[in-house]
């Protein structure tokens, strides 16, 4: 049975990531990258769907054992588990090497003290836990083949098969160190090189080292700022620079419920806003990277961008429903691909403009295909602006005038006015800020609930949503205006959570809501860090502090987060773990920080 998602920690290689739960057990892990078919679907289903357990053997194989500790070496994305156990002591390193070659999964098993039998207990299953491949011995390899994809399972431990599962049974005692290593090789090509475990190792402990020495924030949350933008830089696709949402697919806000998606693709948006919170903190490398993956993903296109792409570029994410898996905690669907890539969602465009004007602003060098795309995309909002969409959150009801879309389409022309204005754009700057007027303009008047003193969720209703929360952040408004003051006091009193966590927007319950969906969801981190952020804007930075620290209470133990709190069942919701909530916390760290706002 899969653990809490807060069970898990997060190891990879900037191409794929693996889930490692508390007791060893790793249960989720797609090869060759993020959104490749599962080898070890267990998260997602049984044990029958792919795992790989590594730790004392004295524990029932139904009842591992909790590491009784656990930890990141280090800033770094090598994890530490240990067990003390009535033999002994024994630790379990875990990682992935940044790679050019065959991705591998490394586990190290280390005496600390006595004796301790131990157990690593192998269940390949490829494609997404439905194919039992051939596993057999090649030159003394195991490996495990099926279709185009093999697995090359390498360990100086005796191996042995049963029930179609490869174990490994030994003892390890004080200095012993065993390897286990998995490596994926396409399945027509000659056998991956041999694994060097420990010179793998220092080699992935002095990356990590050396990327962490770029960052510029120095302040009272560096712990918190380090471990998210470690967090990042893992969701990034190295070979593209495309960033995904989150390594996982259909984690569920709502623990039983449909609301599963596959968040294995690289959003504009959230890919935006992660490179913004990489630029705040001095990593210029990824935004030029995100840069040149934008340029090649949109060129030939642009009037047709799309809010979600392939992490290569891909356009076509067809959805699709895998009906032999139950679902996390029997939260069914199972969901791959994702149907959302082809809304209408206007709020994109001004998360690009503004990514690319931070880009500018920091001093990228300059990109004559970018200002284009730029102008292009805001010819595209000219005539579309005023047209109603799906909005940020991916709504599969009736399109609306949301008015954030509406508010971050200001956003891309007032950004692309400023690039005119420094002379390094050409484009019709009276026109386009007449525009800017226009939408300002249209939104304070349509979006904008006098008698409750509070902007909407769209046009004419009467619903609240927390992304109105972004106005002062995005300087449509200033914070002191006593529209955006009035919103936020809205927000807080009336999406609230009785944890003080803050709820995207109003859900139906049983019945099928604006979203379109039945069901509830949890408090969306996001939108709290939100918050968070506009309380320090306008003042109340003790309340901002106070909120900010409540939420960094709900990471797990290795500094996680994912997209979602259920406040009923006290328990971290949604995919594992979430670019979308980790952006924020740097944002706002960052925020706090320098308006002093920070407990002793």
């Amino acid at each position: 049975m899969a653990g809490r998602i807060e069970d898990y920690a997060l190891i990879g290689d900037m191409q794929t990531a693996a889930l490692v739960c508390r007791d060893g057990t790793v249960d989720w892990l797609c090869l060759p990258r993020f959104d490749s078919h599962a080898i070890f679907a267990g998260l997602l289903g049984t044990e029958e769907h792919g795992f790989w357990r590594l730790g004392p053997a004295h524990a029932a194989d139904s009842q591992p054992a909790t590491a009784t500790r656990r930890t990141y070496r280090g800033d770094s994305l090598i994890l530490e588990s240990e067990w003390d156990t009535p033999r002994g002591t024994v630790r379990v390193t875990d990682f992935m090497p940044p790679r050019d070659g065959a991705p591998q999964l490394i586990r190290i098993v280390e005496g600390v003290t006595g004796r301790v039998p131990m157990r690593s207990v192998l269940r390949m299953r490829f494609s997404y836990g439905r194919v039992v491949p051939w596993v057999h011995k090649h030159d003394g390899r195991t490996v495990a083949v099926a279709g185009p994809d093999s697995v090359w399972f390498d360990t100086s431990a005796e191996t042995y098969g049963k029930s179609l599962t490869t174990y490994a049974d030994f003892t390890v005692a004080p200095g012993d160190r065993i390897a286990f290593t998995i490596s994926w090789q396409p399945s027509h090509k000659e056998p991956p090189p041999l694994p060097e475990p420990e010179q793998s190792l220092q080699a992935t402990e002095d990356f990590w080292r050396e990327w962490v020495e770029h960052c510029t924030y120095h302040g009272p949350y560096r712990e918190a700022v380090i471990r998210s933008l470690i967090t990042l830089k893992a969701l990034t696709y190295a070979p593209t620079g495309g960033i995904v949402a989150a390594p996982t697919t259909s984690l569920p806000e709502d623990i039983a419920g449909v609301r599963n998606w596959d968040y294995r693709y690289t959003w504009l948006r959230d890919a935006a806003i992660t490179l913004s919170s990489l630029l705040r903190t001095g990593y210029r490398e990824e935004a030029r990277a995100w840069r040149e993956w934008l340029l090649r993903a949109v060129a030939g296109d642009p009037e047709n961008l799309q809010i979600m792409y392939g992490i290569a570029g891909e356009r076509e994410l067809g959805e699709a429903e895998l009906d032999w898996l139950p679902g996390y905690e029997n939260s069914a669907p199972v969901r791959v691909g994702n149907g959302a890539a082809h809304q209408l969602q206007l709020d994109v465009y001004g998360e690009v403009t503004e990514a690319l004007h931070l880009a500018h602003m920091t001093g990228l060098a300059r990109n004559d295909y970018a200002s284009l795309l730029q102008l292009k995309l805001i010819r595209y909002l000219e005539d579309h602006w005023d047209e109603p969409d799906e909005g940020i959150w991916e709504v599969r009801g009736p399109r609306r005038h949301f008015v954030h879309s509406k508010v971050m389409a200001w956003v891309a022309v007032d950004r692309t006015i400023k690039l005119i204005e420094s002379g390094d754009a050409d484009g019709p700057l009276e026109r386009w800020t007449e525009l800017r007027d226009d939408i300002h303009r249209d939104v304070c008047e349509r979006g904008y609930d006098k008698e409750r003193n509070t902007f909407t969720q769209s046009y004419g209703s009467q619903e609240l949503d927390a992304s109105l929360l972004l106005i002062p952040q995005m300087g449509f408004l200033p914070p002191d205006d006593k529209r955006v003051i009035g919103t936020i006091e809205a927000i807080q009193r009336e999406l609230s959570t009785s944890d003080g966590f803050i709820l995207r927007y109003p859900t139906s319950g049983g019945d099928e809501g604006v979203d379109g969906l039945p069901g509830d969801e949890g408090a969306f981190l996001a939108c709290s860090f939100w918050m968070a952020d506009d309380l320090a804007m306008i003042g109340r930075v003790d309340e901002a502090r106070k909120l900010f620290e409540k939420l960094l209470g709900l990471r797990n133990d290795l500094g996680l987060l994912a997209e979602e709190w259920d406040p009923r069942l006290k328990r971290q919701v949604g995919n594992f773990p979430q670019a979308f909530s980790h952006v924020p916390l740097i944002d706002t760290a960052l925020r706090l920080t320098a308006s002093g706002a920070y407990g002793g």
